[in-house]
């Protein structure tokens, strides 16, 4: 090849994949992806709920989950616990490459549902 001033230039060749650089996925990024995978593992939220967050540590190739969340209530919330849990930890384990030995689910809030045929307010 030669460039406009008569030069020669080498061909791209394939950098060997020790010297390659190394991509860093923040822990900004990787609670983004927590949050986005509690809420796919809850379902649709009530309108007066908040959308669930996530608070990551992401060190030497391991993220550790903390994700708050809001229940409709009643609800099995051991269930809706374990449901989070497995989802955030396969959903970063699948877009981030990191394993998760630990996801914390927090309940922030419940909130009430009518049942229908319920007494309202107090009863003795």
């Amino acid at each position: 090849m030669t460039t406009g001033a008569g030069e020669l230039r080498r061909p791209v060749t394939a950098v060997p994949p020790g010297e390659r650089g190394a991509t860093r996925i923040t822990d900004r990024v990787v609670a983004k992806i927590a949050a986005q995978a509690a809420h796919e593992a809850l379902g649709p939220l009530r309108p007066d709920a908040a959308p669930p967050h996530a608070t990551v540590v992401v060190h030497h190739g391991t993220a550790r989950v903390r994700v708050h969340v809001e229940l409709a209530y009643p609800c099995d919330i051991g269930a809706a616990g374990a449901a989070v849990r497995r989802r955030v930890a396969e959903r970063v384990r699948a877009l981030a490459a990191m394993e998760v030995p630990e996801v914390a689910v927090q309940v922030e809030r419940l909130h009430p549902t009518a049942v229908p045929g319920a007494a309202h307010g107090r009863t003795r």
